[in-house]
């Protein structure tokens, strides 16, 4: 994959589904959702008008043979995205700090799993969820900063390398950007004129001097459909790293210079824990999986959705597998994987996020515009605790390390950052993966002994 740094021209906006009339100023001074930068790059890559591109027919999968519904003439559906995320003039890479570090001098888990089981009836946690999360710090109005730097994060999770100290930086919205307010006017579409009626206000995103949105992203396309000859067509659009080709970043036709640069040999992106998962105090194995980016997880049949991964049943057991479906297994002849034997424990979540957005392509046979449906999201920190089955003797931790390598953004890849290939392997959010959601790391995590005095409250 390639990063890609987005330099603005001026102020920017990203509004969301909420109403923008009245006494209402909009939300259009958030950071942008990964969706924002995903619909970016693909309309860029229309504009291009790149020759032969390969077509992406709508296909279904029948007795394990791919059947074409029909003839489509979409395109640059391999379009991959990750991000964005704040950049600093240094080059600096920055991250939502996990939900469950309350400390901004020095990167480390506050918030543990109580060892105490209160649910007895006296909890209004869900049902599936074992262990209450508290606070082991004295209450304070300090201020949290919001966004890690990478070294904050590797420390964070332990994969920080331990031959040199790393340099921590902690970042709030105030330092890297500001919100403005502007007025504007209702257009008719027939004149383009002021419609006489509709006058309101916005807030814009302004970036600091020399800071930039950063992401990754790629664009494999198949030459004349040659699965072993292809080409990324975000290469031939920015071909030489330099900034002649703008791109136009959410709304109001806002544009951001582009600067591309390869990461084969680099990752701007923290790395997870791999191993070292058992806790000496009780002998269990424990992962935790802290999400980088938000996640969308959409009720399904009797499957609630929210805040709960749809990987994860209703009775708090892991679905996933350490190794490739049924389906894929038998049409490549060999071994499906077997279910992971871990279970949610505990969880901190954050309040949801709204996804939606405007289509002018419905998706369905009419082909009209109109409003996409609208997501809540998971928002990126948020925490979730698990509990993993003892391995075999031989191996008591290959349950923990398998869980850790399905949800870890790069998999079970882990090594020096200056060797490690960039390519993200895992994407746990159950829509909108390919733009950038549910990417995460996995840490470990022990249980918090203080006591709690007094009955539980009903």
């Amino acid at each position: 994959m390639n990063a890609f740094l987005l330099a603005p021209t001026d102020i920017l906006f990203f509004r969301d589904g909420r109403p923008m009339s009245g006494s209402l100023s909009g939300h259009g001074a958030a950071w942008p959702l990964p969706t924002v930068t995903n619909a970016a790059f693909h309309a860029a890559l229309w504009r291009a008008k790149f020759a032969d591109v390969h077509p992406h027919d709508q296909i279904r999968l029948q007795d394990h043979k791919r059947e074409r519904i029909r003839k489509d003439d979409r395109k640059f559906g391999s379009l991959l995205t990750a991000g964005p995320f704040p950049v600093s003039p240094q080059g600096a890479w920055f991250f939502p700090r996990p939900l469950d570090a309350g400390v901004n001098s020095f990167p480390v888990a506050t918030f543990l799993p109580l060892a105490r089981d209160l649910i007895s009836g006296n909890s209004s946690l869900p049902t599936l969820l074992k262990y209450p999360v508290t606070n082991t710090k004295d209450a304070s109005k300090d201020l949290i900063a919001p966004w890690w730097n990478t070294a904050a994060w590797r420390t964070y999770l332990g994969t920080v390398a331990t031959d040199s100290p790393p340099t921590l930086g902690f970042k709030s919205d105030s330092d890297f950007c500001d919100a403005e307010s502007s007025f504007g006017i209702g257009l008719d579409d027939a004149t383009d004129a002021q419609d006489g009626e509709r006058f309101y206000s916005a807030h814009y995103l302004r970036l600091r001097e020399g800071w930039k949105l950063g992401l990754l992203a790629s664009a494999h396309d198949k030459i004349n459909g040659n699965q072993e000859n292809t080409r990324d067509l975000l290469e031939s659009l920015f071909p030489n790293s330099g900034t002649k080709t703008p791109v136009i970043v959410g709304g109001q036709q806002r544009l951001c210079s582009v600067q591309r640069r390869a990461i084969e040999a680099c990752s701007d992106f923290p790395l997870g824990k791999s191993c070292g998962f058992k806790d000496q105090a009780t002998g269990k194995h424990l992962v935790k999986w802290v999400l980088l980016t938000p996640a969308i997880f959409p009720a399904i049949n009797t499957h609630t959705g929210g805040w709960l991964p749809s990987w994860i049943n209703m009775s708090g057991e892991v679905q996933l597998l350490d190794g490739p479906g049924k389906n894929f297994a038998a049409r490549h002849k060999g071994k499906a994987g077997s279910r992971i034997p871990a279970t949610l424990v505990a969880a901190v979540v954050g309040k949801p996020i709204p996804v939606t957005g405007y289509a002018l392509d419905n998706g369905l046979e009419d082909r009209k515009p109109g409003p996409k449906h609208t997501h809540l999201a998971v928002p990126a920190g948020s925490v979730y605790y698990f509990e993993c089955a003892e391995g075999p003797p031989s191996d008591p931790e290959l349950h923990a390390r398998a869980l850790a390598a399905a949800l870890n953004w790069h998999g079970s890849a882990q090594s020096e950052i200056s060797n490690f290939k960039s390519q993200i392997q895992n994407r746990r959010s159950t829509l909108m993966g390919e733009k950038g959601f549910g990417l995460g790391v996995c840490g470990t995590w022990n249980f918090s002994c203080q006591d709690i005095s007094g009955p539980p409250r009903a």
